[in-house]
């Protein structure tokens, strides 16, 4: 039987694992860290009975992604959609709420409700057109070129100064812009609007999700679905050179999947010069620095509406969200950072003891800041939840530099497998109309830093496999696999 070894259990790692296993291969999933999931991880961080989400915890990617769609994830593991997608409360004590309905939504922005809906109402219509645009590479025809063309004139439209006369209203502009913030880049930026953009339609169409007792619940589903059809996974096995991994032969179809950052790449014996170059000048950006907080209970938001919101974005007015994603492409750290924060308790109290509460929440740092983070989201948390620093039980930060040792496909602590920018999102790693190849035979690249990006999807792991099942003349289709 011909050998498949994947470095990395993360989604993706794991969605190219199945998807060999059910085409025959033998499949060895070797994962650096003790326990496996990679991005999709749940520990007891600070207190016991208080489950965190080592990376994220709502994934709104994840239900629509036509491999998990595939696989049946909605039906393998309990999932939680709340009626609100995200909260952005205000200084004035009210707050701008995404409910999943965009009508209620847009109802709620006073003069910008026509605004809201002309530029999430078609997206959400044609969910299905904006996620096959998204979630391939670009240098191809899209299935539905119209939606295309419509996702790319609202990118436009957000991802430059534009942006700025885009809505009247304070409530409609801080809403759009702690969406787009996810994407860790200046703003206004082109990039940053069309992860923005997608996010926010995936909020008014199938929701933003939560699997019920965590993120690990994702990966256990996968590892489960793996083993079934005779493949394992090997933690505590970190890989660091290439050249010293047996993976087996090529040469009689063996093969190997790479869901790492590119740089392991660079360590193997056969790699081209030119391809070498191209990797190592691919570039990692802007961070992320997190604290896990446990709680003595609910978290006292001045705004009723935010309480019941599992995400929560965290820094005022749109200029004050701006000047801190400027900020840190600058280097620094503003006063009163972007904090995107997570309560699922409010939705899943099985997170933590009764009558206690979790929340996960981060800022945007620069690649490899060592700064503990918890003083800055804190002081955010309480300016729109006074008596928040009352219930803190404990706490666990995690600086960007720390990041990488958690997960080594973090470089420097970018959650995202590299810069998100128009450049890279072209180039990702290289400039190919099948990126997840590499010149070394048998060997794939598996992870973030490949179409169609960061997030939950596990669409980088299947377009992967689906080159490697090609390039050795057995061509599949999703269908194929879970027929």
């Amino acid at each position: 039987m011909v050998r498949a070894t994947i470095i990395g259990s993360g989604p993706n790692g794991l969605a190219a694992g199945v998807s060999l296993a059910r085409s025959g291969y033998d499949v060895r999933v070797l994962e650096a860290a003790d326990t496996i999931g990679g991005g999709v991880r749940t520990a007891e961080s600070t207190l016991s009975g208080f489950r965190h989400d080592v990376c994220s915890t709502v994934h709104p990617a994840a239900l629509s992604s036509p491999f998990f769609r595939a696989f049946g994830l909605a039906e393998r593991i309990e999932w939680i959609t709340p009626e609100i997608s995200y909260a952005h409360p205000l200084d004035a004590g009210g707050a701008a709420i995404a409910w999943r309905d965009v009508e209620r939504t847009a109802a709620g922005l006073g003069v910008d409700q026509r605004a809201w809906l002309a530029l999430l109402r078609p997206l959400r219509r044609h969910i299905d057109g904006v996620t096959d645009f998204t979630g391939n590479q670009l240098f191809r025809i899209p299935r539905e070129p119209v939606t295309a063309v419509r996702y790319a004139l609202r990118m436009l439209d957000q991802g430059t100064p534009l942006a700025a006369r885009s809505f009247r209203t304070a409530k409609a502009a801080a809403l759009i812009s702690g969406v787009v913030a996810h994407a860790n880049s200046p703003q206004p930026s082109l990039a940053g609007a069309a992860a923005g953009l997608l996010l926010a339609a995936h909020g008014h169409a199938g929701g933003w999700p939560l699997p019920r007792g965590g993120a690990q619940r994702i990966a256990d589903a996968l590892v489960a679905d793996l083993e079934a059809h005779g493949g394992s996974v090997e933690p505590g096995t970190p890989v660091t050179d290439l050249a010293a991994l047996d993976w087996g032969d090529p040469g009689r179809g063996d093969l190997l999947l790479l869901n790492t950052s590119p740089r392991l790449a660079l360590t193997h014996p056969g790699i081209p010069s030119g391809y070498g170059r191209a990797l190592a000048s691919y570039r990692y950006g802007a961070a992320a620095a997190k604290v896990d907080f446990a709680l003595d209970g609910p978290i006292p938001w001045t705004d009723a509406d935010v309480r019941q919101a599992a995400t929560v974005h965290l820094g005022g007015t749109r200029a004050e969200i701006w000047a801190s994603e400027n900020a840190v492409a600058s280097g620094r750290v503003s006063e009163r950072p972007y904090v995107l924060a997570v309560q699922p308790t409010v939705l899943d109290p099985s997170r933590a003891p009764e009558g206690k509460s979790v929340l996960w929440a981060y800022i945007h740092v620069p690649n490899g800041s060592d700064l503990d983070p918890t003083e800055l989201i804190t002081a955010q948390v309480e300016r729109f939840a006074p008596g928040f620093r009352d219930l803190i039980l404990a706490h666990h930060a995690v600086p960007a530099s720390s990041r990488e040792a958690i997960n080594p496909a973090e470089i420097g602590g970018d959650i995202s497998g590299g810069v998100f920018d128009m450049r890279q999102a072209l180039r990702r790693p290289t400039l190919s109309l099948a990126p997840w190849r590499t010149p070394m035979r048998g060997v794939y690249l598996a992870s973030a830093a490949t179409p169609p990006g960061p997030a939950v999807h596990g669409m980088a792991g299947w377009h992967a496999a689906r080159t490697a099942l090609a390039d050795a003349g057995e061509p599949a289709t999703l269908d194929d696999l879970f027929a």
